[in-house]
């Protein structure tokens, strides 16, 4: 009979019943709790819909090192040989479109981290910039608040496909987007913009406002379960499934907080220029989507830098200035589809190296640090100086084999 028979003494007398404390998750009890290297708190951190753990933001700090260097390069290009862009009403010009750049670009990357990419943001920029021109006569406060209210409520349409039927946002945005371009179409020729708007005159605030809040954003996105929770939506497994209430309300928030911004962004371009052309507007969309992932920000979702965004929104405006200084006459599309690609690659860089390390890969590194060289072989900490193998043991005399016990006695 086996030592560990569960029927052993069990209805003989003399004996008592004792419970059985045993586990087995296959009769259906609790599976005993086993430690592990992962922190307490990766339990809490949804280990099932990604990889637990923190991101490394290295990477992104280092890219970003790269960026501001080469924002300082085509600074003193473009100061160097075409000062004259660079400087007075221009500098302001200047400043004003990074600023619109910038919003356009904010509202990429709130998409992009939220997992649900906006393609509707140029679109929905130059609708914006028309119908101020032709109602900009009514006044900045009451024609703006207009057109937010019809870019949130573009945003709204576009979350309740996105988020409610949980579709694929790239396929929906671009639904709206085609909606916003059907509009646009219908202008026959380029709009004089009504009115005196000129957003040169605070150039400096516009700029200011964006670097605040893209800064303030990504920051709060380092904090770890903002991170994850902001990019909840990202699909880890089959994109299909349904990701939760909350990430569906962060997608939606990002998606109509990305029209509000498209919306101003607009507005402000209109205010550069004394007309709008009546443009499809998907050269803007590439410019967005590229600064945000030139700067860091991750193609599939959650994942970001903190300067990332600023400094790409500030690189792919200078190239645009020093093209239009020095009359390279390059198509935004172009600067558009390079800037994509860039990109992407980035992408490539900061899934890589900015994943969190796994916990089996922690326990390898620990344990191959710990194994140390003795002479003799690899040892660790808990073996010592014990030998591998047991010293060779003496056989001991038989107490039976005694003269006292022997038969002549």
């Amino acid at each position: 009979m086996a030592y560990d028979d569960d029927t052993r003494f069990r209805g003989e007398p003399g004996f008592r019943e004792e419970p059985d404390f045993r586990t087995a998750t296959s009769t259906g009890s609790i599976a005993p709790v086993r430690g592990g290297s992962a922190p307490l708190e990766d339990i809490f951190d949804d280990p099932h819909h990604g990889d637990p753990g923190r991101d490394r933001l290295a990477v992104h700090f280092a890219w970003e090192a790269i960026l501001l260097i080469g924002a300082g390069v085509l600074a003193y290009l473009l100061y160097s040989q075409h000062k004259a862009f660079v400087t007075g009403t221009h500098l302001r010009e200047l400043v004003v479109f990074i600023a619109a750049l910038g919003l356009l670009a904010l509202g990429a990357s709130a998409t992009l981290r939220a997992a649900v990419p906006n393609l509707a943001l140029g679109p929905v920029a130059v609708a914006s910039a028309i119908y101020f021109a032709q109602h900009g006569a009514d006044g900045v406060t009451p024609v703006g608040i207009k057109i937010v209210g019809f870019a949130a409520l573009a945003g709204v349409a576009v979350a309740v496909l996105v988020a409610g039927f949980h579709v694929p946002a790239w396929a929906g945005s671009l639904a709206a987007a085609l909606g916003v371009v059907v509009w646009i179409q219908k202008q026959t020729g380029p709009v004089i913009v009504a009115g005196e708007f000129d957003p040169t005159d605070r150039a400096w605030y516009y700029l200011g406002g964006f670097v605040a809040v893209s800064f303030l954003g990504a920051v709060l996105c380092v904090i770890r379960p903002l991170r994850r929770g902001v990019g909840r939506f990202r699909p880890v497994s089959d994109p299909a499934l349904r990701r939760g209430t909350f990430g569906a309300m962060v997608a939606s928030a990002a998606l109509v907080g990305s029209m509000v911004l498209a919306a101003a962004a607009g507005v402000l371009l209109a205010g550069l220029s004394s007309s709008v052309r009546p443009d499809l507007g998907f050269d803007w969309t590439g410019l967005a989507i590229g600064a945000a992932l030139v700067g860091g920000v991750s193609a599939y979702g959650r994942r970001g830098g903190v300067l990332g965004t600023i400094l790409g929104t500030t690189v792919v405006a200078l190239v645009l200035r020093l093209g239009d200084a020095a009359n390279w006459k390059i198509s935004p599309y172009a600067v558009a589809a390079a800037t994509l690609a860039a990109g992407l690659i980035v992408t490539r860089l900061v899934e890589t190296f900015g994943r969190p390390l796994a916990a089996s890969d922690e326990d390898t590194w620990a344990a191959e640090a710990a194994t140390t060289w003795t002479g003799g072989g690899w040892t660790t900490p808990e073996a010592g100086s014990w030998a591998t193998s047991l010293p060779t043991q003496q056989p001991r005399p038989d107490p039976w084999q005694d003269d006292r016990w022997s038969s002549g006695r």
